[in-house]
């Protein structure tokens, strides 16, 4: 799975995925701080990566309709510390598959996931 780690999150979120197999970049090494979102959402598609983010407006679903781009995971976290990103992070992957968060907008708050998934 290809996953991008958006600029609000520490580089150690993308190094965390890719001790776990999955393939990350961050919006920082590809040149993309500072783009709009509309921009991230084009660059997501094109290299059909999951985003990884701190960006509330990300799990708007008239914005961005779940199925409608590759998945966007939106970390609500009220300690967005380092530390707090790290273990939020790790508790994701290790309580659910991002396989299968794939085309969905999931925001994680502490201890809990809302997945909202494309319409069948």
């Amino acid at each position: 799975m290809r996953v991008k780690i958006d600029e609000n999150l520490p580089a150690m979120v993308a190094a965390l995925l890719r001790e776990r197999g999955f393939e990350a970049d961050t919006v920082i090494e590809e040149g993309l701080a500072g783009s709009r979102d509309e921009d991230l959402l084009d660059a997501m598609r094109e290299q059909d990566r999951m985003i990884v983010t701190l960006d509330r407006g990300f799990g708007d679903i008239r914005r961005y309709p779940p199925g409608s781009h590759p998945g966007i995971v939106v970390l609500r976290l009220a300690d967005e510390s380092a530390l707090a990103t790290r273990a939020a992070v790790m508790q994701l992957l290790d309580n659910h598959d991002l396989e299968t968060l794939s085309g969905t907008i999931t925001v994680v708050q502490h201890g809990s996931l809302r997945i909202r998934r494309p319409a069948t």
